[in-house]
């Protein structure tokens, strides 16, 4: 700092005058001047011309790493937290409480403290959310099969194949039994045991099919199911691994599931946040609840209808039921019809209906019954049935279609394709959270299927845009094998050449020995396993049976 010289005998008189312009009057101009004179010449601003050390400086604001935005105001606000806190604690120690002040003060916190105990396990679980494990293939891919193509979720969700025409109805066949709508008004309040129905249910492949054997030599160019078209056309909102094999026979394509694949059992929360993950014995496990899903589902199917009644037949009887058989055939009824995909493509597939009832105005209506299992609402939306269904169905609904979204739609698909007029769903829970065996009917609802399509963000366009694009692809295919996987991790399907024996071998020298014994049979029903549930005491034992998904299934119950 330069130095200012003064005298101690200066007045004091006036701010600081800079400029010197200030105090323009003569006769007081050299009143307040220092002895020195040059007032604040030491602080003068001389302008030097030079301008080399000039620079430009820049004031444009730093854009900050995204991890570092909002830090400040969050510690603001942090801050403003422990302030209030501690302002209110001060305020708290200051003021002389009574005895009922202090008796509620205690109340509180003693309900504070019992509310961390609830809440604070479940909020310390979802902060720190497992991660979710790598799941299996459901077939085991070999080195010998060949890639040929592979195609993705978000390329196959932009597709769309609109204007479809109405399908043709070439045969129909067997029996089906009227719905109880006494099972309409079911609630919470009176709800309903689930029973256990003796009756066998046949799940037949396509090319073991006798119709379709028979059609193909007439009628069509593509052969399936309506459970395996629904697969391929939901297959975006699958999670799961599932496979199809596709034969292609000089201008033909069949496509069947594998003999010994899961393929007709219902997933459980397949599409849900975190899926269930259990392993081994588990009756939460994936397979165990897959299994007790099934159960529910067919035996519901069954038991709201009015049995031991007079059944609605159509033209010719069931295809696959053997005078031999031991016990009774669960109600259903086939429709095999046919679709003009265009580009010379003949789809011909086998639908099913679950039921017949009467409308409001007395017409006949075809309907598919499915069911909806509640296992433990602590892992399955948080939702609890028993005290939200009556009250708040729909926000039990809204939890099952963000957890089985891939299963509704298929079920949703399957009806269309039959030309159901209703759906019905019903809500079966458990007993017990810890028994799977024993369950309880809560409600129904009825949907159609159109209308609960459009609820579900269904679009059939999109539907028959994957199932021709899937059909294109395999129809430039060399005749052979071949199988359509979803991969089990990743949102892809991948389509493998296989060889021709592939999953032909039998399982076991007894398998061999009952199917040459069966042999006079294979040309028309083909090698049929039977399932008895009475085995689902597996789900509470260490080692459970092998549940075989063949062709049929024969529920026995016999605890």
């Amino acid at each position: 700092m330069p130095y200012q010289p003064f005298s101690k005998g200066d007045r004091l008189g006036k701010v600081a005058d800079w400029t010197g312009s200030i105090y323009q009057d003569r006769r007081y101009m050299n009143k307040y001047t220092s002895q020195f004179g040059g007032g604040a010449s030491q602080y003068a601003y001389y302008h030097d011309e030079d301008e080399s050390s000039f620079q430009l400086v820049d004031t444009t604001k730093v854009q900050k790493p995204i991890y570092q935005r909002g830090r400040t105001k969050f510690n603001q606000n942090k801050l403003r937290r422990e302030r209030e806190k501690r302002a209110a604690l001060d305020q708290a120690n200051m003021q002389v409480l009574t005895k009922t002040q202090k008796s509620r003060e205690r109340d509180r916190q003693r309900q504070l403290k019992k509310w961390q105990k609830q809440f604070g396990r479940a909020m310390q679980q979802r902060n720190q959310k497992t991660q979710i494990k790598n799941r299996d293939a459901s077939v085991t891919v070999k080195e010998t099969w060949e890639v040929v193509e592979e195609m993705d979720f978000p390329r196959l969700c932009k597709l769309s194949l609109p204007n479809i025409g109405d399908p043709v109805d070439i045969g129909t066949y067997g029996s089906l039994e009227y719905y109880d709508k006494q099972y309409d008004r079911v609630t919470t309040k009176n709800e309903k045991r689930l029973k256990r129905i003796n009756r066998i249910f046949h799940k037949v492949t396509t090319t073991d099919d006798p119709v379709i054997r028979q059609l193909a030599k007439s009628h069509g160019n593509v052969f399936a199911t309506d459970a395996i078209l629904a697969t391929l056309m939901c297959c975006t909102r699958s999670i799961y691994s599932w496979d199809i094999v596709v034969q292609k026979v000089s201008n033909k394509l069949f496509f069947d599931k594998r003999d010994d694949s899961e393929f007709h059992l219902l997933t459980v929360s397949e599409t849900a946040t975190e899926p269930p993950q259990d392993e081994g014995n588990s009756i939460n496990s994936p397979k165990n609840l897959a299994l007790e899903a099934t159960f529910i589902n067919h035996n519901f199917s069954q038991q709201v209808l009015k049995m031991n009644e007079e059944r609605y037949k159509f033209d010719q009887t069931n295809p696959f039921h053997q005078k031999d058989e031991d016990g009774e055939v669960a109600s259903v009824g086939y429709k095999y019809r046919k679709w003009n995909l265009g580009n010379d493509i003949q789809l011909v597939a086998r639908c099913e209906h679950d039921a017949v009832m009467y409308g409001p105005n007395g017409e006949l209506q075809f309907i598919n019954v499915k069911s909806l299992n509640e296992w433990d609402s602590r892992f399955c939306g948080g939702v609890d049935w028993r005290s939200r269904l009556d009250n708040q169905r729909g926000a039990v609904l809204a939890t099952e279609l963000k957890n089985n979204s891939c299963k509704l739609a298929k079920w949703t698909i399957s009806a269309l394709l039959a030309g159901s007029e209703n759906i019905k769903f019903g809500y079966v829970s458990r007993v017990h959270q810890r028994d799977s065996v024993k369950h309880v009917l809560l409600g129904t609802q009825q949907f159609k299927p159109l209308e609960f399509a459009s609820q579900i963000n269904l679009s059939m366009d999109n539907a028959w845009g994957i199932l021709r694009c899937v059909i294109d692809i395999c129809r430039k295919l060399n005749d052979g094998k071949y199988l359509i996987m979803k991969d089990p991790n990743k949102p892809f399907i991948r389509i493998y050449s296989i060889p021709d024996n592939t999953f032909e071998s039998s399982e076991s020298e007894d398998d061999d020995e009952e199917d040459e014994s069966d042999k006079s049979d294979e040309g028309n029903h083909g090698n049929q396993s039977y399932v008895t549930v009475y085995q689902l005491a597996y789900l509470s034992t260490s080692h459970p049976p092998k549940y075989y998904s063949n062709y049929k299934f024969l529920f026995l119950f016999e605890l």
